[in-house]
C-alpha cells in the first residue's frame, strides 16, 4: 500500500496540490504511474521509515521500503490520472510542463512573498508594496493567456491548471480584493472555474475569496513558538536591519531637501490597463438615417457607440435585398445566386447561444456572398411551435383569468394565440436585429400565415391521395400533462443508475423510479404449483400483460410449449410464446408481454397475433381493468398493484436497476406509450431517394461525418406520425365521413377509407360521394380536430415561403436553395424531412448543400440548462449584465424554487462579476473562432471579452492610421506598390495577400477557424505589432516620396483589412470604413455591400520580403527575451549582430532599422565576420545563422545579479541530483511506468538547460565584476 503523507495545515498549499491530483488520479483510469490510490496519512513519515535527509511534504512512499518521492510538482504528477497532462513528447505535454515550471519558478515565490506578511509569517521589513508588484508580475502573463482561452492547456484542467493555482490560493484567500481581482478578471475566472470542479472542491470545499474586511494575520490561533536562531542568523539580521536603516534615512534627507533649482516631478502611477467603459453615440439621427461620422473618433471603442444606427440605415437602403443594386432578380447575374433560409426559430422563444452561433455562422456566409457580387437573399422566418405556443397561453389564460381551453373554446382560445403572438412574437426578430443579421425582413414568414397554410393543406392532399400519408393505430409518445402525441425531439432521457424519486405533474409525492420488480405468474394446470417469474420497472402494465415470452432454445422453458400461466386479477390467461427477442441471461429469462405499452412488446405481439388491450386513457388513468385498480391514476395504480402481488403471494423481489426514464421536455412528465389512431407518412421510398441523392454527390453533407449518420436513419426510418392533440397549429385537412345510405355501415376511425383530405370541406365532401358513390347531400363530415406536427411545416419551409405551389418569380429564382447551414442535431428532425418533402413534392432537392455546425456546451462541457443556470441570452453577453441580473432573470423563469437556487449557484460559480460587456462584433467573431468542425464546442463566455479588446486594437490601429495618413490624404485610384516600396511595405502587402488567400478559401471550405485566425494575426500580430511600429518613423520622416507610398500601403491594409473581416464584424468595420476616404466617387455606399478581396485582385506575395522580416522579427524576440531577462523595461541597450555569412549580414544591416523599432534597442550593428563582441553582453540565439549580443555593461549590477544567478544555480543543481538520484535508484526501469520515466527525462534535460544558461550568464557577469 503507498503512502502520501501531507501537511494537516489548511494553507499548506503543497499537499492541497497532492491531494488534488489524487482524486483526479480516483476519478480517472488511476494514478498515472499505474499502481492503487494511496492512503492519505496527516503527518510527516516516521523516522524509522523516512529516507535521509527528511522529505519535504507532500511526501509519497510507494509501498514499505519501495520509492520515495517528495515536493509538490514530482508526488503531483504521479498521481495525476495517466494521459490528461497531454502525451509525453506532444506540444500539449510541453505546454503543460511550460506552465507547471513557471507556476513552480515564479507564481509560488511571488504569492508566498505577498501572502506571508498577511499572514504574520513575515516581519515588517518585507516590503508589502514590492511583493504586491512582483505578484502583479507573474499574474500578467496568466492574464494575457487566458483571456483567450479557458484553461492553460486544453479543454479541461491539467497538471498545468493544479500547480498554478494551487499556488496562487494564500493570494485569492488572503490578498486579493474585490478590485485586484477586477484587474485580473480572466485569472479569477479561470481560478473560480478551476475550484468548483468536483476533484478541487472534494479537498478544498469552498474557498472564501479575500473580501478586504478581515486580516488573516489578526485571528486567533495556536502560538508556535520559533526555534533560537544560531549566530549567523543574528548577525545577518543585523545587516538586513542597518541598510533598512540607512535606505529610511536616505529617503527622508530626500524628502527634505529636493534638488536645488529643480522640484522633481512625482513618479507618475502606472496606468492600469482597465474596461474601456461605456461610450454613447448621442448625436439625433432618425431611424433610417445615415450615422453621422463626421466628428472626431472617441478615445477608445464603445460597442454602444460604434453599433449605434448603423442597422436601420442598411435596411432601409435595401442592402439586404437580392434586388439591391439590379432591375430584378430574375436577370441572370454571371456572379450566380445564393440563396439560404434561416432554420426558423420558435416564436415562444428568445435566442440563446445556440441561435447566435447559427446566425453568426449564416450571417457571415452571407454577407461574403453578397460582397462577392452574387445574387444574395437570407430568408427569415418563425416557426409556430405548436406545443410550446399553446402551454405558454394556456398557463398565461389559467394566471389571469382563472380559465382552461376547453371553458373558452376552440376558436376563442385561438383568437388568444394570436393576440399573444402579434403582441411579444416578435421579441426573436428584434434579437437577431440585435445580432446585425442581414436578413430580407420584407420576405419574413410565419408558419401559419396564409401562404404557407395553403402550402401545407396542398402537401397534406396530394400525400393523401398518393397513400404516403394513411390512418393507423399505433403506439406513439404521449404525454398525460398535455394530453398530446409528441415526437422524438420533444423527449429528453434522463439516466439513472438506481432507485431514485422524482417529481410527476400531477402528482403531490414523488414517483419511484430504477427499480425492476419481480412477481410470479401461476402456470395454468399445474398441481406442483409451477411458477414463471418476470421482472419490470412498470408493474403496474402487468394489468394489460396478454402473454410471457421465453427464448426458444431455453432449456429452463420447453415443457411449456402450448401451455398458458394465470393472470391474478383478470379472467384470462396468458400463453407462453417463444420469441428470439428474449435474453435468455437477462433475469429469469422470462418477460411478460404488453403490446399496448410497449415497443418492443407490441412487435412481439404483431408476430404472434396478440390482443393489445390499452389500460390507460388520454389522461394516464386505468381503463379496461377491474377494481379497485379501475379509474386510478398510473402511478397511483403502480403502488397498489405492488400491493395487491404482495397480498396473493406473488411478489418475488425488488432491486435497483439502471435505467432511462423518457420526460416530456415541455410538460416534464413522464411518457407513456400509447396505442392512438394517428395520421403517418410512409418515408421508405423518400428516404430511399434523399440516401441515393447523397450517394450520388447531388446533396454534400459537410462534414462529411455526418453522412454516415445519414444513410443509417435513411436505411432505418420508421413512418412519421405526423398528427398532435392540439389547436394551435395546422388543423389536418381530413374528414370522417358518415354516410345516410343503409347500403354504406358506419366505418370505424381507424379504417382509412372513411378517411378523405381536401383543400376544402366541398371538395371533401365531393371525394367521399364518389367514393361510396352516393350524392353530396348523403355524406356528413367531421374534420379531424387534431393539427399537424410543427415538423411537418417546417419541412415545406424552403419552397413554402416561395409561394408554392403557385408559380412565382422567387421560386423559379431561389428555389432550389443553394445551402442549409444548421446543427447536426436536427439532422433528422428537420434537414432529412425537408429532403424527403422537397423531392416528393418539387421533384428537387430543397439545397445543394448542408453544413452542420457543432452544438454549443458550457465552459465544463456541459448541455445548456435552465436549471443549470448556464443558458444565456446574447443580449447579456452583447450589452453586459451583473450577477444580480443574472438570478433576477432565474426568477423570471419557470423553474421550480430548488432549481433556481441551484442554477444560481452555477451562474455564481460561472459568472462571479457578471457577464461584461462584450458588443455584437466580438460575440460574433468569437462564436466562428470556436467553430470546428466536431459534435460539440465548450463555449465560455468570457473569452469572448477577449474579442472585445480586439475591436479597441482595431479602433485605435484605424485612429493612429488616420492620423498618419493626414486630412489631405487621397488613396490612388488603383493601388499598385511602385519601386518606392520599402521591405517593410512589401511585407506587409505580402502577409495581406496570404490573409486574402486564407479567407477566400476558409469561406468556401466552410472552416471558420482558419479566417478567423488568419484576420485575427493579421490585425492584431502583424499589422499593428510589426507594420505601424516600423512605420512611425517613416511618416515623421524627410522622405517625402517614401512616406507617401507608405501612406498609400497603409490605406490599402486598412481598406482591404476593414473588407475582409467585415462579414464577421459588421458593426466596427463600417464604423471605421465611413472614416477612411475612398478611392472614387462611385465607391458603394456601405461597407457590405463593397466587393470582398479577393487573390486576383490582391496579388502582392513576396516571399523574399518575408524572409527578409522573419530575421527581423527572430532577432526583435531575442532582443526582448534578453532584455526580460535582465529586467531592462527602461533602457534602449546596445545590440551586437553575429553572422555566419555575408548574405545573412547584408540581411541583417538591411533589416537593423526595423529591428531597432521593433526591440526597443540602441545602436544595432553587424559585426564584421569574425570579430568578436564587446566586452560585457549577453547572447542570444535569432536563428542558426545569427547570434545577438546585447550590452549589458554599465545597466545592471554585476554583483547582484551573481548573487541571484547563485541561488538559482544551487536550486537547480539540487532538482538535477534529486532527479538523477531518482532514476539510478533500483528497480526505477522496471517499476516506474515509461511515461514517468519519459517525463523525469524530459524534466533532466530542461534542467541541464537551464544549469547550462544560468553557467554562461555567471561566466558573463564575472568577466564584468
Amino acid at each position: 500500500m503507498s503512502i502520501l503523507y501531507v501537511s494537516p495545515h489548511p494553507d499548506a498549499f503543497p499537499s492541497l496540490r497532492a491531494l488534488i491530483a489524487a482524486r483526479y488520479g480516483e476519478a480517472g483510469d488511476g494514478p498515472g504511474w499505474g499502481g492503487a490510490h494511496p492512503r492519505i496519512c496527516l503527518q510527516p513519515p516516521p523516522a524509522s521509515r523516512a529516507p535521509f535527509p527528511p522529505p519535504r511534504l507532500p511526501a509519497l512512499e510507494r509501498g514499505p521500503g519501495g520509492l520515495w518521492v517528495w515536493g509538490a510538482a514530482a508526488v503531483a504528477q504521479l498521481l495525476w490520472p495517466a494521459g490528461l497532462g497531454g502525451p509525453g513528447g506532444s506540444r500539449a505535454a510541453v505546454r503543460v510542463q511550460q506552465w507547471v515550471s513557471y507556476a513552480d519558478t515564479e507564481l509560488v515565490p511571488a504569492a508566498c512573498g505577498a501572502a506571508l506578511p498577511a499572514l504574520g509569517l513575515r516581519g515588517p521589513a518585507q516590503d508589502a508594496q514590492a511583493a504586491l508588484g512582483a505578484l502583479g508580475k507573474a499574474l500578467r502573463p496568466l492574464e494575457e493567456w487566458l483571456r483567450l482561452h479557458t484553461y492553460l492547456a486544453g479543454d479541461a484542467p491539467s497538471l498545468a491548471d493544479l500547480a498554478a493555482v494551487t499556488a496562487l490560493l494564500l493570494p485569492f484567500r488572503y490578498v486579493l480584493d474585490p478590485s485586484a481581482r477586477q484587474i485580473w478578471g480572466s485569472v479569477t475566472r479561470w481560478f473560480s472555474a478551476c475550484v468548483q470542479q468536483p476533484e478541487f472542491r472534494a479537498v478544498l470545499g469552498d474557498v472564501a475569496l479575500y473580501s478586504g474586511t478581515r486580516s488573516p494575520c489578526q485571528q486567533p490561533g495556536p502560538e508556535v513558538p520559533a526555534p533560537p536562531k544560531t549566530a549567523a542568523q543574528l548577525k545577518k539580521e543585523a545587516k538586513k536591519r542597518e541598510k533598512l536603516e540607512k535606505f529610511q534615512q536616505k529617503q527622508r534627507l530626500q524628502q527634505q531637501q529636493p534638488p536645488a533649482g529643480e522640484q522633481k516631478r512625482p513618479r507618475a502611477e502606472k496606468k492600469e490597463k482597465r474596461d474601456p467603459g461605456v461610450l454613447t453615440y448621442d448625436l439625433p439621427t432618425p431611424p433610417g438615417e445615415k450615422k453621422d461620422v463626421s466628428g472626431a473618433m472617441p478615445d477608445s471603442y464603445s460597442p454602444r457607440y460604434v453599433e449605434a444606427a448603423w442597422y436601420p440605415w442598411w435596411e432601409q437602403q435595401g442592402f439586404f435585398k437580392p434586388e439591391y443594386g439590379r432591375p430584378s432578380v430574375s436577370v441572370p447575374n454571371p456572379r450566380g445566386v445564393f440563396m439560404m433560409c434561416i432554420p426558423p426559430p420558435n416564436v415562444t422563444g428568445s435566442l440563446h447561444l445556440g441561435h447566435a452561433l447559427t446566425n453568426a455562422i449564416q450571417d457571415s456566409l452571407t454577407r461574403w456572398h453578397r460582397m462577392r457580387g452574387e445574387t444574395t437573399l437570407w430568408n427569415p422566418g418563425c416557426d409556430h411551435a405548436g406545443i410550446a405556443t399553446q402551454v405558454v397561453v394556456e398557463k398565461k389564460l389559467w394566471r389571469e383569468r382563472g380559465l382552461s381551453r376547453h371553458q373558452l373554446g376552440r376558436e376563442a382560445f385561438l383568437q388568444e394565440v394570436w393576440k399573444w403572438k402579434e403582441e411579444k412574437g416578435d421579441r426573436i426578430y428584434h434579437q437577431l436585429k440585435k445580432l446585425g443579421s442581414s436578413l430580407d425582413w420584407d420576405r419574413a414568414c410565419f408558419t401559419m400565415d396564409p401562404k404557407l397554410s395553403a402550402a401545407v393543406t396542398e402537401a397534406f392532399v396530394r400525400l393523401h391521395e398518393e397513400g404516403i400519408i394513411y390512418r393507423s393505430t399505433r403506439l406513439v409518445n404521449w404525454s398525460c400533462a398535455l394530453n398530446s402525441a409528441i415526437s422524438d425531439i420533444e423527449v429528453d432521457k434522463k439516466e439513472l443508475t438506481g432507485r431514485t424519486l422524482l417529481s410527476v405533474p400531477g402528482y403531490e409525492e414523488k414517483v419511484e423510479f430504477g427499480v425492476l420488480v419481480s412477481f410470479a405468474y401461476k402456470v395454468q394446470g399445474s398441481d406442483s404449483g409451477e411458477e414463471v417469474v418476470v421482472a419490470t420497472t412498470r408493474i403496474e402494465t402487468m394489468l394489460g400483460d396478454v402473454a410471457v415470452a421465453v427464448h426458444p432454445e431455453d432449456p429452463r422453458y420447453q415443457h411449456l410449449q402450448g401451455k398458458s400461466v394465470v393472470h391474478p386479477f383478470l379472467p384470462r390467461s396468458l400463453p407462453v410464446v417463444f420469441d428470439d427477442f428474449v435474453d435468455m441471461e437477462f433475469g429469469t429469462g422470462a418477460v411478460k408481454i404488453t403490446p399496448a405499452h410497449d415497443q418492443n412488446d407490441y412487435e412481439v405481439g404483431q408476430r404472434h397475433r396478440l390482443e393489445a388491450i390499452s389500460i390507460m386513457d388520454a389522461r394516464g388513468a386505468l381503463i379496461n381493468v377491474p377494481p379497485p385498480f379501475l379509474g386510478l391514476p398510473r402511478f397511483e395504480a403502480r403502488k397498489a398493484v405492488l400491493a395487491a402481488l404482495k397480498e396473493q403471494g406473488l411478489f418475488r423481489g425488488i432491486r435497483d436497476n439502471p435505467m432511462v426514464v423518457p420526460l416530456c421536455n415541455r410538460s416534464k412528465d413522464v411518457v407513456e406509450p400509447l396505442l392512438r389512431p394517428q395520421w403517418y407518412v410512409r418515408c421508405g421510398e423518400m428516404a430511399q431517394a434523399a440516401s441515393a441523392a447523397v450517394t450520388r454527390g447531388d446533396l454534400r453533407i459537410l462534414p462529411e461525418a455526418h453522412q454516415r449518420t445519414w444513410h443509417s436513419w435513411m436505411d432505418n426510418i420508421r413512418d412519421w406520425c405526423i398528427s398532435r392533440q392540439l389547436w394551435w397549429g395546422h388543423r389536418i385537412p381530413a374528414y370522417f365521413v358518415t354516410v345516410s345510405d343503409p347500403a354504406v355501415p358506419p366505418g370505424e376511425d381507424p379504417d382509412g377509407r372513411y378517411w378523405v383530405s381536401g383543400r376544402s370541406e366541398a371538395e371533401a365532401r365531393d371525394k367521399a360521394a364518389k367514393e361510396f358513390g352516393v350524392s353530396p347531400d348523403k355524406i356528413a363530415l367531421k374534420q379531424d380536430e387534431d393539427v399537424l406536427d410543427t415538423w411537418f411545416s417546417s419541412g415545406l419551409f424552403p419552397f413554402s415561403i416561395f409561394g408554392w405551389p403557385s408559380q412565382s418569380e422567387d421560386l423559379n429564382v431561389f428555389y432550389p436553395g443553394t445551402l442549409l447551414e444548421t446543427g447536426h442535431d436536427i439532422l433528422f428532425f428537420w434537414v432529412a424531412r425537408m429532403v424527403m418533402l422537397g423531392l416528393k413534392l418539387t421533384g428537387r432537392l430543397p439545397f445543394r448543400e448542408v453544413y452542420l455546425h457543432a452544438i454549443v456546451r458550457d465552459a465544463h462541457g456541459r448541455k445548456m440548462s435552465k436549471s443549470l443556470g448556464n443558458v444565456i441570452d446574447p443580449l447579456d453577453v452583447i450589452h453586459g449584465v451583473s450577477l444580480q441580473g443574472l438570478h433576477e432573470q432565474l426568477l423570471s423563469s419557470n423553474l421550480d424554487p430548488s432549481e433556481v437556487e441551484k442554477a444560481k449557484e452555477g451562474q455564481k460559480a460561472d459568472f462571479p462579476a457578471g457577464i461584461p460587456e462584450c458588443g455584437t462584433d466580438a460575440l460574433r467573431f468569437g462564436l466562428c473562432a470556436y467553430t470546428s468542425q466536431g459534435r460539440d464546442i465548450n463555449l465560455d463566455v468570457n473569452r469572448i471579452l477577449g474579442y472585445r479588446h480586439f475591436c479597441n486594437k482595431l479602433w485605435n490601429a484605424t485612429k493612429f492610421a488616420l492620423r498618419g495618413l493626414g486630412q489631405g490624404f487621397v488613396p490612388s485610384p488603383t493601388f499598385t506598390p511602385g519601386g518606392r516600396a520599402s521591405l517593410v511595405d512589401r511585407w506587409i502587402l505580402s502577409r495581406l495577400t496570404e490573409a486574402v488567400r486564407l479567407s477566400n478559401e476558409g469561406f468556401q471550405a466552410y472552416d471558420f477557424p482558419a479566417i478567423t485566425t488568419a484576420q485575427y494575426s493579421f490585425w492584431l500580430y502583424e499589422l499593428c505589432d510589426v507594420y505601424l511600429e516600423c512605420l512611425k518613423p517613416v511618416l515623421h520622416g524627410v522622405d517625402q516620396a517614401a512616406a507617401e507610398c507608405a501612406r498609400q500601403t497603409l490605406y490599402t491594409c486598412l481598406d482591404v483589412g476593414l473588407r475582409l473581416l467585415s462579414p464577421f464584424m459588421p458593426f466596427v468595420t463600417e464604423e471605421l470604413f465611413q472614416r477612411l476616404p475612398r478611392r472614387s466617387p462611385q465607391a458603394p455606399a456601405s461597407l457590405c455591400v463593397t466587393p470582398y478581396p479577393e487573390p486576383a485582385e490582391c496579388s502582392w506575395k513576396d516571399p523574399e520580403a518575408e524572409a527578409a522580416l522573419e530575421l527581423a522579427l527572430s532577432i526583435t524576440r531575442a532582443v526582448r527575451s534578453l532584455r526580460a531577462d535582465y529586467n531592462l523595461t527602461r533602457t534602449r541597450p546596445d545590440c551586437f549582430l553575429e553572422v555566419a555569412d555575408e548574405p545573412t549580414g547584408a540581411l541583417a544591416s538591411a533589416v537593423s532599422g526595423y529591428v531597432q523599432a521593433l526591440a526597443s534597442a540602441g545602436v544595432v550593428a553587424v559585426l564584421a565576420l569574425g570579430a568578436p563582441a564587446p566586452q560585457g553582453c549577453a547572447v542570444g540565439l535569432a536563428s542558426d545563422r545569427c547570434s545577438i549580443h546585447l550590452q549589458l555593461q554599465g545597466l545592471v549590477d554585476p554583483a547582484r545579479e551573481l548573487g541571484k544567478l547563485q541561488a538559482k544555480r544551487a536550486e537547480a543543481q539540487r532538482q538535477a541530483q534529486r532527479l538523477q538520484e531518482r532514476r539510478s535508484a533500483a528497480g526505477y526501469s522496471g517499476k516506474v511506468p515509461l511515461e514517468v520515466q519519459e517525463a523525469d527525462e524530459a524534466k533532466l534535460r530542461q534542467t541541464e538547460a537551464e544549469l547550462r544558461k544560468v553557467d554562461e550568464a555567471i561566466a558573463l557577469f564575472q568577466k564584468m565584476l
